[in-house]
């Protein structure tokens, strides 16, 4: 398995998060069941799970523990797909009821319990559950709770026995149940199999897992298998949004905004659909029954986030359109062939991946992922944000995170195409300070970042610089092939021209008339696009040739050549390259030769490219 050298900035907020909450004294831990009083007050442990099956996990995450009411909206699911809505509704309400959990809540006149997550609807969907007796019905939820959790579950026998023991309240709401005919048969064996149901022992890594269950429409993102048909999944989590959390959902969907179900024993799940699902424990309850740090956790990371369900921003099916390395892109600069050479060998380095989409906390979280997890063999990243729409502020944490990562490591973004996207300007001035100019670098597009890129692996590999003084004798690309007499003859044809910096050299639509060889300096080849901007098409340095394509074929300058730097070139006429290859056919044929094989590079890489955006 592939080792990740650097945590993710989800990992590390977790983490913060769990030392910052860990030391809070709030709260008891649950008595009414002795087996729930021998809980420690200080276990506490995170865990967030993500729809495309990412596991974050802080704290004491494995310790084992039972799930108690949070096996409510799961074994409600059950009873859906056994019966459908229309029969469940008949058993079982929907309203909010604004008592405790164990409270006698059922509807005038017909004795049906008013929702699933109080005891008295939880009894009666567990009544509802198939199975011809209390063994196979247990066996069943078992069954069931393991593919959301994604591993096999039991239950606590001690447990059980203590709630049995002291449950004479849940066996009074199941004769009442039985009163009103919403329970058909004895209820003993329902109310037994009930508190079975709640004996069951998890982890918070569980819980995070069957939250993101729900998340993922039923499918558990980590093992693929279906846990409950998707077309239920929405009523599961319309009732743990309305009464997950008894007296204080309200206030729960107003602030944090995500279905949630809490436990006595010290869980709690929250899911935001589509996106991700959170597992927290800590015993200790407040006086609604919920845990004092689970709540804290939640919200948190709700506001830190951006996960609130009301708040959420329209995703595509991957924020990552394209990733490729610098050997299958690169910029317009031409090289010569020693260069060349190099970035074929280290252009792996480079790392390009092309955004697209509403930027959020879950979808920016997977792009940040992939990225970290090739770490290893990166030096270079370039992000390219031209077809992202939006961006929240945790996807600006979350690259602000990934900067300094980078930075740590000696690795360098650049994000290109970002100019629409000035919340990410303004959060990275904020938050990088000083730190901004060396570690949030831009670009107007994909062509300067590879550049900028490319020279920067070139100088790291001890290369020339582009800028230095040439040779006395300029190495002429075109002229590889030539030996020294041939180079002779043809160097006399040439006339030396110098041009001032931002000087245009050729116009786009002049009659062409001269090929030009670039002995010093720097040019850029551009074109004017439909909406009035430049665009470049190419950047050139000493050694390379430029205006030999109009020359060939007579047609009018294509495109417009401006000196980037004081510039000194050699320039041939069209007549003289005529009656130079009249008089010397080799010559001729050698520097045909190499212009073929320069075209030939070019288009390879062009289809390559293409091939990639595809």
């Amino acid at each position: 398995m592939k080792q990740i050298t650097e945590t993710s900035p989800v990992q590390d907020y977790l983490e913060d998060l769990h030392t910052q909450f860990a030391g809070i004294s709030e709260g008891s831990v649950a008595t009414y069941i002795p087996e729930l009083a021998k809980a420690d007050p200080n276990w506490f442990g995170i865990c967030l799970v993500t729809a495309s099956g990412a596991v974050y996990e802080v704290g004491d995450s494995q310790i084992p523990f039972t799930i108690q009411s949070i096996s409510k909206p799961f074994v409600y699911g059950m009873a859906l797909e056994e019966h459908g809505r229309v029969e469940v509704l008949k058993k079982v309400g929907l309203e909010p009821t604004g008592n405790p959990f164990n409270s006698i809540s059922l509807e005038a006149g017909t004795g049906r319990p008013l929702n699933p997550m109080i005891n008295a609807g939880a009894i009666a969907s567990t009544s509802l559950v198939a199975g011809d007796t209390p063994a196979i019905k247990l066996k069943s939820i078992l069954n069931t709770l393991s593919l959301y959790a994604g591993s096999q579950l039991d239950y606590d026998r001690s447990v059980y026995r203590s709630e049995s023991e002291t449950g004479h309240r849940n066996r009074a709401i199941g004769y009442m149940l039985r009163n009103f005919g919403i329970l058909t048969e004895d209820p003993i064996p329902a109310v037994e199999t009930y508190f079975q149901q709640c004996s069951v022992t998890v982890t918070c890594r569980h819980l995070g897992l069957m939250a993101a269950t729900l998340a993922n429409r039923g499918v558990n993102p980590v093992t693929g298998k279906r846990a409950i048909r998707g077309e239920y999944v929405e009523n599961v989590l319309s009732i743990m949004g309305s009464c997950g959390m008894y007296d204080a959902a309200g206030e729960w969907m107003y602030s944090v905004g995500m279905p949630a179900k809490s436990g006595v024993a010290g869980g709690i799940i929250a899911v935001l659909p589509g996106h991700l699902g959170i597992g927290v424990f800590s015993p200790p309850l407040n006086t609604w029954g919920n845990s004092v740090r689970g709540i804290k956790v939640c919200d948190a990371l709700s506001r830190h986030c951006d996960l609130h369900l009301f708040n959420r921003a329209s995703t595509g099916p991957s924020a990552i359109r394209l990733k490729a390395g610098g050997t299958d892109f690169s910029s317009n600069r031409s090289r010569p062939a020693d260069q060349r050479g190099l970035l074929r060998e280290f252009g792996a380095r480079i790392y390009v991946y092309q955004l697209q989409g509403e930027l959020s906390f879950s979808t920016a979280e997977s792009v940040v992922r992939d990225i970290i997890e090739s770490f290893d063999g990166m030096a270079f990243l370039i992000l390219d944000l031209r077809r992202v729409l939006n961006l929240s502020e945790s996807a600006c944490w979350l690259f602000h995170e990934l900067l300094l990562k980078a930075h740590k490591q000696a690795k360098s973004v650049v994000f290109s195409h970002s100019h629409h996207l000035s919340l990410l300007r303004r959060y990275m001035t904020a938050r990088l300070g000083t730190q901004r100019e060396l570690i949030f670098r831009t670009a107007d597009d994909n062509d300067m970042a590879l550049e900028w890129c490319e020279n920067a692996l070139l100088a790291s590999l001890t290369v020339t610089r582009l800028n230095t003084t040439p040779p006395a004798t300029p190495a002429y690309e075109l002229c590889q092939d030539l030996d020294a007499d041939e180079y002779a003859i043809f160097s006399a044809s040439l006339q030396r021209r110098s041009f001032r910096s931002g000087e245009i050299i050729l116009k786009a639509g002049d009659p062409a008339h001269e090929m030009f060889f670039l002995a010093q300096g720097e040019v850029s080849v551009i074109i004017q696009t439909e909406t009035g901007t430049r665009k470049r098409l190419a950047a050139m340095g000493p050694g390379m040739t430029f205006g030999e394509m109009a020359v060939i074929d007579g047609a009018p300058r294509s495109a417009t050549v401006v000196a980037d730097t004081d510039v000194e070139c050699d320039v041939i006429t069209a007549q003289e390259l005529e009656l130079l290859g009249r008089r010397y056919p080799e010559i001729r044929i050698k520097l045909l030769k190499s212009l073929t094989l320069s075209l030939t590079r070019r288009l390879r890489a062009a289809n390559r490219e293409l091939g990639l955006l595809r």
